[in-house]
């Protein structure tokens, strides 16, 4: 059986992923597994911060890794808290503290204007030194709650309205949240890298 290294700290991503992960039949294991070094997310897209978290995890296990970088990008903050999304209140903030920033930044802008999107880059490194890793984005597009509907998820989850749901992204039932959105989008496209 294929293992692969999950380069997050994050148990909820982590329980994502490996859902999403179950269609190949792969053995996941977390980088904390191996290493409690965090690498810095220096990068300014989603894409390049996947590729330095992939390297670090394949590099401490000597595994395969997958790496995800995700984040919201609203419209109205021309794309904020996009790559800062896990500290846009700060470093050490809490999932209440960013969405409570969020809500501040949004606090005049009409529901019209709350067009947001969840973006994901899912990155596949054979080893740590592989030159041609596989790349896979996935995009949600939804607009931002004026107040937090729901108590599944994580993150933005309970500011993200799903128009075709018509609820929350916290008020998703957790299988469905997996087939439907950003990360579910680029794991999708990435099983469909892998098995080519």
């Amino acid at each position: 059986m294929q293992q692969v290294v999950l380069a997050s700290h994050n148990r909820k991503k982590l329980a994502e992923l490996q859902a999403l992960l179950q269609p190949l039949g792969w053995s996941a294991r977390t980088v904390a597994e191996f290493s409690a070094a965090v690498p810095e997310e220096t990068a300014p897209s989603f894409v390049e911060n996947a590729l330095l978290k992939a390297r670090h995890a394949a590099q401490v296990s000597g595994l395969p890794a997958i790496a995800d970088d995700s984040g919201l990008e609203v419209d109205a903050l021309k794309g904020a808290p996009g790559v800062y999304s896990a500290r846009y209140a700060g470093a050490a903030a809490s999932d209440a503290d960013n969405n409570r920033k969020l809500l501040d930044a949004l606090h005049d802008v009409p529901a019209a204007q709350r067009g947001a999107r969840f973006i994901a880059a899912l990155v596949f490194l054979r080893h740590a030194d592989d030159p041609v890793p596989l790349i896979a984005v996935g995009a949600w597009r939804g607009r931002i709650l004026e107040v937090s509907q729901g108590g599944h998820g994580f993150g933005y989850d309970p500011l993200f309205y799903v128009p075709e749901q018509g609820c929350s992204a916290a008020e998703l039932d957790a299988a469905l949240k997996n087939r439907i959105s950003h990360r579910a989008q680029a794991m999708a496209r990435l099983l469909e890298l892998l098995r080519g």
